[in-house]
């Protein structure tokens, strides 16, 4: 019996070390995958026709042996009349009647769009929609006969160390393929819905929208930009996760535009400190920091209300609810879990849509009254007049408590606060008046709290700060 242990034993430890193995070991070669995918990826050429320059330049006499070259760049001696300009970028094959993905860095402004497969025929492309929020386009050609196809994976089960592959045109050179692994997550850039997977795989000028592949073939990223001194490829490119580009082509090809939810709250994230001042065991979930005319006002979501919970799935700051909110469903009735004064509430709020929303201004009203200034945590507070409400901006009926000056060593000053800034709130309470604030100043230190929260607009927009009131 013991020798029959043993043997199982070892064989349990072999095929242990057998799994190890393959998960860690690299691909023997990328061959059999680059072959296989390979017609699914195009190389993009656009025109686009570019205004002759206006500005002045120098006279160059006939025969002069410079005529040439200025003749050539567009010299006095040269055609003046608006010129055409070629670009390259990349992009790859969803479905077998032609529809195409690139960035829309690629194709803005194009007059004209040709697309090259890799078996060398090229078609004209027309553009169907683009969404540059997520620098995504979508193109559609038509051909005689069905065309090769790539299908999108699942980008969030990718792992750091995994093993990826990128496709396109670099700097024009023609199909090219390179490898490397995931680098990193969850990278952003400077988009509100940015969620790039970083690479070591080169990517240079002329990849922008091709393909980032898994293992199995399956396109898991865009790559859309590079981090680079010189303008070359030093191992860090970024590709817009699949999971994100999926649901915008979806769009693209279905309405010809993107169609996000909208709930109608400015937010901000939870510190620890604004946590404290709220008296919050845990600094998660989105902070609602104004409410305009909108789904969450018609929905009763207030100013001050912490979202934690948004359609089932819960909340741990502000760029997951951006995310989750332009997934969900225009028009659906979502259940949205806020915080509000230490309890849990359950608030049904019908989306609208953000595109037919962005734009608008929003403004808040409270009752003025009488001018008076004081100096409260290292501040110097005036009740808000009709005369700084013209100079900062705000709206007539605007009220609150305005910065006039401030002590660089001070509290306020080190998180941001600066003259000309407006307190309205003060323990998530409005304030119209300095007696307002110390009330509330008193409060936070009755009920043993170690700041309060303040709620600021600067130039109409608004955001917490917690400040120490010990």
């Amino acid at each position: 019996m013991g020798m029959i242990w043993a043997l199982m034993l070892a064989a349990a430890l072999a095929m242990g070390q057998v799994i190890r193995a393959e998960a860690r070991a690299a691909p023997e070669s990328f061959a059999d995958l680059a072959e296989k995918i390979s017609p699914s990826v195009v190389n993009i050429t656009t025109t686009t026709t570019v205004a002759a320059p206006t500005g002045g330049g120098p006279i160059v006499p006939e025969g002069s042996p410079f005529e040439d070259f200025f003749r050539d760049f567009g010299g006095p001696n040269g055609p003046r009349g608006p010129q055409r300009s070629n670009a390259l970028g990349s992009g790859f094959v969803i479905s077998e009647d032609g529809y195409i993905v690139t960035n829309n860095h690629v194709i803005e402004g194009a007059d004209e769009i040709s697309v090259e497969f890799f078996s060398g025929k090229t078609l004209d492309a027309e553009l169907v929609g683009t969404d540059p929020k997520t620098d995504i386009a979508l193109l559609k050609v038509t051909s005689d006969e069905p065309l090769p196809f790539v299908n999108f994976g699942n980008s969030d089960v990718m792992r750091v160390g995994d093993w990826v592959m990128a496709m396109g045109n670099p700097l024009g050179q023609g199909f090219s393929v390179s490898a490397g692994i995931v680098s990193a997550r969850n990278r952003e850039l400077s988009g509100t819905y940015d969620d790039f997977i970083q690479t070591d795989a080169a990517i240079n000028r002329g990849n922008s929208g091709g393909p980032l592949f898994n293992m199995d073939g399956e396109v898991i990223g865009v790559n859309t930009a590079i981090l680079s001194p010189n303008g070359g490829s030093i191992g860090i490119g970024f590709s817009m996760a699949s999971n994100v580009v999926s649901k915008v082509v979806g769009q693209l090809r279905d309405f010809g535009e993107t169609r996000r939810g909208w709930l109608g709250v400015r937010i901000q994230d939870v510190t620890p400190d604004v946590a404290e001042a709220m008296g919050l065991a845990v600094a998660r979930g989105a902070l609602i920091t104004d409410v305009p005319d909108g789904p969450a006002k018609d929905g009763g979501m207030m100013a001050g209300d912490v979202i934690t919970s948004f359609d089932g799935v819960e909340v741990a700051d502000t760029r997951e609810l951006v995310r989750r909110v332009a997934d969900a469903e225009v028009g659906k009735a979502v259940r949205v879990v806020v915080l509000r004064e230490g309890k849990s509430q359950t608030l049904l709020i019908t989306l609208g849509r953000r595109e037919a929303a962005e734009g608008e201004t929003v403004q808040t009203s409270a009752e003025p009254t009488e001018p008076v200034a004081k100096d409260v945590l290292g501040m110097t507070l005036n009740v808000l007049t009709d005369e700084q409400r013209g100079e900062l901006g705000l709206a007539d009926d605007a009220s609150g408590l305005v910065i006039t000056d401030i002590d660089q060593a001070s509290e306020a000053f080190e998180k941001g606060l600066r003259s000309g800034d407006v307190i309205t709130e003060a323990g998530q309470q409005k304030v119209a008046s300095l007696s307002d604030l110390d009330a509330r100043i008193t409060e936070a230190k009755d009920a043993g709290r170690k700041s309060l929260l303040l709620l600021i607009r600067r130039g109409g927009d608004p955001r917490f700060v917690a400040l120490s009131v010990e």
